[in-house]
Order: C-alpha cells, then sequence, then structure tokens
C-alpha cells in the first residue's frame, strides 16, 4: 500500500470532524460526523444511529465520499480533504478494537445509544494553498 503523505496525515490528526455524502435515488445527502484515523489501516472510525437516512442510504450503496476542511475567508490558507472509500458496519471480531479507539478520543461517547461504522478510504486529494496555490496531494490505496 502506498505510503501516506504525512502533511495528509497532520491533517486529518488536526481535525475531528468529516462531512459525509451519500446518495439515493440521485438525491445527494450530507451529514457531519466525528472521527477518528486508524493510520495502519487507513480507516475513519464514526458514530451514528442506523436508521439516520446517510446510514440508510450508504447500506444500500456503499460507496461513500467524505471531506474534511479548514474554515478559512483566506484563500492562502485552504486546505480540505476529498475521500471517497466504502462505509462498513464492524464485525463482531473487530467491534472492541474499533470501539475503544473512538472512546480514546471521544470519552462522551460512551454514554451513547449508537452505532459503530467504518469508512475504508480507497482514495484522498488533499488541497492546501499553503504550500502552493492549487497544490494537490493524492493518496491511493491501490495507487
Amino acid at each position: 500500500m502506498q505510503e501516506i503523505d504525512e502533511k495528509i496525515l497532520t491533517f486529518i490528526k488536526e481535525h475531528h470532524v468529516m462531512t459525509l455524502a451519500t446518495c439515493a435515488n440521485n438525491i445527494p445527502w450530507c451529514c457531519q460526523c466525528f472521527y477518528v484515523f486508524l493510520k495502519d489501516e487507513v480507516k475513519l472510525v464514526f458514530t451514528s444511529h442506523e436508521q439516520t437516512r446517510h446510514i440508510q442510504e450508504a447500506l444500500k450503496q456503499p460507496i461513500v465520499a467524505a471531506s474534511i476542511v479548514l474554515e478559512t475567508k483566506i484563500v492562502g490558507k485552504i486546505q480540505g480533504l476529498q475521500i471517497t472509500g466504502r462505509l462498513q458496519p464492524i464485525a463482531k471480531e473487530r467491534f472492541n478494537h474499533y470501539k475503544m479507539a473512538y472512546l480514546k478520543r471521544f470519552p462522551v461517547a460512551a454514554t451513547m445509544d449508537t452505532t459503530y461504522w467504518t469508512l475504508e478510504i480507497d482514495y484522498m486529494k488533499m488541497t492546501d494553498n499553503r504550500l502552493l496555490f492549487g497544490q494537490k496531494l493524492i493518496w491511493e490505496r491501490n495507487g
């Protein structure tokens, strides 16, 4: 598997909210979720109730998109990460591993009645205008 550029890793670690995008019947939908990143598996772990629109759509069409962005009005400071991958329910044998990783970053989730999910990342494109205007860093799982 291709090495992930350190700038991408740093950006993911500095943030904690992703926008997840799904689509059903040609109608797109977005939601925001707290996440934790598992570098060794190149996965985002997040929680969401199974009956939410985005989860229901992803269960039917698991290929999803996501983004992580830095909010700024200054063009020279724009940073963002665009992601595609596969949303997956967590298998029983891996459940504690993913849950503990998530709870380590978001302990309040221990009090929530929720479901844990993973987004196995296949592709990432980072824009970082601090490097060079329009500069893109690309990572692909099979690249």
